[in-house]
């Protein structure tokens, strides 16, 4: 076959070919870095085709085949195109780009297993997506070149595809959905006193007059019936869709995901009574969370999961390393495993039902931080209470539950405790990357006395299913499961006793139930294990695991006035939150939505866990990220199972470097930095490369200076994904690697350091100029995010603050004016509606205005952040903080642990930080009048890069005491900041008087520890 101008075919609106692989030499093949690709031309079906090799060798990333085809799109088509190939489970993409390169449209095709004989891809206008570009307008009217991609996804390896017949078919315009004929249209005309009475053997055909793709097929029956339903473009030739043999009759939703039939034909293999059919075409529900959320829309709230309806919120429950990584809602389920089913509660008090839509809820923690978690329903006269935890059991880590009634009235209460196991997550439906939430599919579940056996489908077609245990520590007194046909998946409680089912909708759930009588004051508890054995006693195995994680997360004690006592338990779940999150040695930033390790997550996280003395998650990280660098030194942004990310996102190669020179200056272990020495410096030439080719004099015209001798622009930044752009956040990340490599040199004595300082001071400078030249160039008054669109974005600027040393060096205008900018916009959310939703990544902001001055406005922003923990019973943020709290939105992942180590150090912040460019502690920066009543502060143990650190505060304006202890030795010292209005009063330390310079008091770092006195 021969390829003709795309838009003379298209204008004889008959079917074409567009491209039929004859000539492979216009195909070109590229992969990204450690991938191997190559086309050649196969035989095919009818002439040559397109053969695509690939091998992804160690790492993740893509090969490709692609080539110059302007294609004018139609506003109907179908697409089609035949492969076939042998390998693994990989992804497949088609993508189209536009002239300009920027903008690109595309199909995945997610966990694509390519099989030996042809197969026929059919693209139709909504499965070919916008995928990413600046373009305003996202309409797809043409493009002028096309790629075939293989990404490596679960399996990686090394195979082939082979592609052949690429057509594209203008259809007519889609014509308006019309109701279907039937052979007796009394059945459609909503005349229920007509239904069509149906026999075994008989069956009822509609016509849907042209092929449609449809989600769901709403049958009403008066009483029980069984069936077939089946689907036919001819009428002759019918596929079996969906088998319903145990329906318990009334209101049949058939999911139809997939299927594209001209005729449907329910046939009958018992007698039915049907009064009413609706067919529903694939916008209705294209999904299955889709089809669920129809049916909760119109089922009473509370019979189904919230996050169906409305926003929910949850918390993470495990082990410090994240063998274990269950879920808690906030309505009480409990999510075992990533991608598992739950086990949500339903309760009936004297006979009336109750569930999460009735009651009044709060979360907890136990000792208000440790990752224990609970979920409080109040109802009148009694309790519910809903806890998850992980037992650290050397050989064999679990996740345990456990459900306890109390009743609070003072007469007795008949309750009874309906635990349901459900095909649904606590991670709901609105979230995905990783992992989608929402529907998590059952197909058998079996009671064999003591536990249940759940088993699931494998996450990819052709995978062997997971089979998965729940052991009740108590036996229930009756146990029901049934299927998606039987009508209670939304009453749980209706369940029928049972002890198997199996279900082809693998829809299948469970009811596990006890009732007692309990008298006033008593109480009901069924603890439950998911998977393996179940303790001898589940209270003692709490106890033993708070007692765990107290020790684990208390190397630094905190005493602060009770007000204030909540700031310090969120940053003690906070690092319960980092280490739950990580995946072995990987630090990650979730345990859902993401299941990757990037460079900047793990380097913050670390900075965070050396500052709080819990150094082996931060060394284990880099020993086992640095393995994964590429040979020419690039350092990949993230790492996963799948290998190193190729992806070019330019602060990753500062981040590595400082995270290893980090942990050096924590530890002193000048062993683990000599280890690492070769890959550090191999970064830092790979990352110096990459600033020497924007240090060119193409960059030094006047529209171009605010881009001389920075790093290349990269999609590091989440704003810039559309289009890289020269974010200054790499620049910073950039600098901060110089140093860190300049420290390395310096320690290992390396002959490379006078090079990498005289690399570092100029690179410094060319930031400071593009910053400037950026404010002439854009016109604008404030620092940007990126130099080459002058945008605003203060929560990026804070990094050159807290990792560089270019505060002095910064035109101060635009300093403050930046963080002046940010102090409005945040503080006008609670009045303004002209915002829909933030990240808490802005807790950065708290340490920026520290470190500007403004202790009151960093207390302030705290206090506005901190109400935005939802719930705040359970100490976390997501990843997106949403303006209506109910409004259905992507969340990341909550908890999210780079946020959480946002936090830890804006909160250790305002008790001491390192001021880079003076090299001193600044102490008590944070510290406000209510801090320091009573008692006042008191921090041992803090962890810096010179050093332990004790620091007690207390007192007023009037009279104030300070000790500082603990060993650290700045070498520019400590610089101590006056907390109140007005000078402060004679001051004495260690007995000898003492002089501030304004509002700070200079002391020497002796090693020794210090009592300074102010005032009488």
């Amino acid at each position: 076959m021969t390829l003709a101008t795309l838009a003379f075919l298209l204008a004889a609106a008959q079917p074409v070919a567009a491209e039929g692989f004859e000539q492979p030499d216009r195909w070109t093949a590229a992969a990204s870095d450690g991938v191997a690709s190559n086309v050649s031309a196969v035989p095919g079906d009818d002439g040559q085709a397109l053969r695509l090799d690939y091998d992804f060798g160690a790492v993740s990333g893509y090969a490709f085949a692609a080539r110059t085809l302007p294609i004018d799109w139609p506003d109907n088509y179908v697409l089609r195109l035949k492969l076939r190939g042998r390998g693994d489970v990989n992804d497949l993409q088609l993508k189209f780009t536009d002239a300009s390169g920027d903008n690109v449209w595309w199909v995945q095709k997610l966990n694509f297993r390519p099989s030996a004989q042809w197969q026929e891809l059919c693209i139709r206008p909504r499965d070919l997506e916008f995928a990413w570009g600046p373009a305003k307008d996202k309409s797809l009217r043409r493009t002028d070149r096309m790629e075939i991609v293989l990404v490596r996804g679960r399996d990686g390896g090394k195979g082939h595809v082979e592609i052949d017949d690429l057509t594209l078919e203008p259809l007519p315009p889609a014509p308006p959905p019309s109701p279907p004929k039937a052979s007796d249209p009394a059945v459609l005309d909503g005349d229920q006193s007509t239904a069509w009475h149906g026999r075994a053997g008989q069956s009822l055909t509609l016509d849907l007059g042209a092929p449609q793709r449809l989600s769901a097929l709403l049958l009403d029956w008066q009483g029980a019936a069984a069936y077939r339903v089946e689907g036919s473009q001819d009428k002759r030739a019918w596929q079996t869709l969906r088998t319903v043999d145990a329906g318990d009759g009334g209101h049949d939703p058939i999911a139809l995901h997939g299927a594209e039939p001209r005729y449907l034909r329910i046939r009958m293999i018992g007698e039915g009574d049907l009064a009413e059919v609706a067919v529903k075409d694939i916008d209705w529900a294209p999904t299955p969370n889709d089809f669920i959320s129809r049916l909760a829309s119109q089922a009473p709230r509370g019979r189904y999961p919230r996050g169906f309806t409305e926003q929910p919120y949850w918390t993470l429950v495990g082990t410090d390393g994240g063998a274990i990584a269950g879920l808690i809602g906030e309505d009480g389920a409990i999510e075992p495993a990533k991608g598992s089913y739950s086990v949500e509660p339903f309760l009936t008090v004297n006979s009336a039902p109750v569930d999460w839509a009735g009651v009044i809820t709060s979360q907890s923690l136990v000792d208000g931080y440790l990752p224990i978690a609970t979920t409080r329903w109040q109802g009148q006269g009694w309790t519910l209470e809903s806890t998850a935890f992980a037992q650290a059991e050397p050989d064999e880590p679990r996740l345990l539950g456990r459900w306890r009634v109390r009743n609070t009235s003072d007469q007795p209460r008949t309750v009874t405790l309906t635990l349901a196991v459900r095909p649904f997550q606590v991670n709901p439906p609105a979230q995905f990357l990783a992992q989608r939430g929402g529907v998590s599919p059952i197909s058998a579940i079996r009671w064999d006395g003591t536990r249940l056996h759940i088993r699931q489908p494998g996450p990819v077609a052709g995978d062997p299913p997971v089979d998965r245990l729940l052991t009740p520590m108590v036996t229930p007194q009756s146990v029901g499961m049934g299927g998606f046909d039987q009508g209670a998946l939304a009453t749980p409680e209706t369940l029928p006793s049972a002890t198997h089912v199996e279900d082809e909708a693998h829809m299948a759930h469970a009811r596990l139930s006890w009732t007692m009588r309990l008298p006033p004051g008593e109480t009901l508890d069924v603890p439950v294990a998911f998977a393996g054995s179940a303790p001898a006693d589940v209270e003692m195995a709490l106890a033993q695991t708070a007692d765990q994680w107290r020790q684990r997360l208390g190397s630094v004690t905190i005493q602060v006035p009770s007000a204030r006592q909540e700031l310090v338990d969120t940053l003690r779940t906070a690092l319960a939150d980092i280490l739950i999150s990580r995946d072995g040695p990987a630090l990650k930033p979730g345990t859902r939505s993401y299941n990757r390790s990037w460079i900047r997550d793990g380097a913050m996280m670390s900075d965070a866990l050396l500052r709080l003395g819990v150094n082996d998650p931060a060394i284990a990280f880099a020993d086992w990220y640095g393995g994964h660098l590429f040979a020419n030194g690039k350092v990949p942004c993230c790492v996963d199972f799948r290998g190193a990310d190729p992806v070019p996102e330019n602060d990753s190669h500062g981040e590595y470097i400082h995270l290893l020179a980090q942990l050096h200056r924590y530890t002193g272990d000048t062993a683990l930095l000599a280890r690492h020495w070769d890959r550090l410096d191999a970064a830092r030439r790979y990352m110096d490369g990459l600033r020497l080719s924007e240090r060119t004099a193409a960059n030094q015209t006047p529209d171009r200076q605010m881009l001389y001798g920075l790093l290349p622009p990269s999609i590091s930044h989440e704003a810039y994904s559309a289009k890289a752009q020269y974010s200054l956040w790499d620049d910073f990340w950039g600098l901060a690697g110089y140093d860190g490599a300049l420290y390395a040199a310096q320690v290992l004595g390396k002959p490379q350091a006078s090079a990498i300082a005289a690399q570092r001071d100029q690179f410094a400078g060319d930031i400071v100029d593009a910053i400037d030249a950026a404010a002439r160039h854009w016109s604008i008054d404030f620092i940007p995010g990126a130099t080459s669109l002058g945008d605003f974005d203060a929560t990026s600027t804070t990094m050159a603050l807290e990792i560089t040393a270019l505060q002095p060096r910064l035109d101060q205008r635009l300093l403050h004016n930046t963080f002046d900018r940010q102090w409005r916009r945040v503080t006008s959310r609670a009045t303004s509606t002209d915002w829909d939703d933030y990240t808490p990544y802005e807790l950065r902001n708290v340490s920026a205005m520290l470190r500007l001055g403004q202790p009151q406005r960093a207390n302030d922003l705290l206090a506005i952040y901190m109400r935005d923990r939802r719930p705040a019973g359970w100490n976390a943020w997501a990843e997106v903080v949403g303006r209506e709290p109910r409004a259905i939105r992507f969340l990341g992942d909550l908890p999210h642990a780079w946020v959480a180590s946002d936090y830890i150090r804006a909160a250790l912040d305002l008790f001491a930080y390192e001021d880079k460019a003076s090299e001193t502690l600044v102490l008590g920066a944070g510290m406000t009048g209510d801090w320091l009543t009573g008692q006042g502060v008191r921090i041992d143990g803090l962890r810096t890069p010179y050093g332990a650190l004790d620091l007690a505060m207390a007192g007023n304006a009037e009279r104030m005491t300070v000790t500082i202890g603990g060993g650290a030795r700045p070498t520019g010292g400590f610089v101590l900041r006056w907390p109140f209005a007005g000078a402060p009063p004679a001051t004495r330390v260690n007995g000898r008087s003492a002089q501030w310079q304004g509002d700070a008091l200079r002391l020497p770092a002796t090693g020794q520890p210090q009592r300074i006195v102010i005032g009488r």
